[in-house]
């Protein structure tokens, strides 16, 4: 079910990133209130890694997520969120 690694960065306002804290990961995953079942399929790792399986189109991940993420103070206002895939 988990057949994709994908890395989640912060870009901040300078262009510097930082890995996505597991904890803020990890709670998307188990709270997300999207109410949309394809979200089930997402494992967090450690901080700025997941797996996720095929159903799971990364660019509504990652507009979820950064929404979930801003709410939850994880990611500044004028902060963004970098989805990618890893390969391994």
């Amino acid at each position: 079910m988990f057949v994709r690694r994908i890395a989640l960065e912060v870009v901040h306002e300078d262009g510097a990133t930082s890995p996505v804290p597991l904890k803020g990961l990890d709670s998307f995953a188990m709270r997300n209130f999207t109410n949309d079942a394809i979200f089930d399929d997402t494992l967090p790792l450690a901080d700025g890694l997941m797996e996720v399986g095929l159903r799971v189109p990364l660019d509504l991940l990652r507009d979820r997520m950064e929404d979930w993420l801003r709410r939850k103070g994880y990611l500044g206002r004028d902060e963004k969120l970098r989805v990618s895939e890893v390969s391994e």
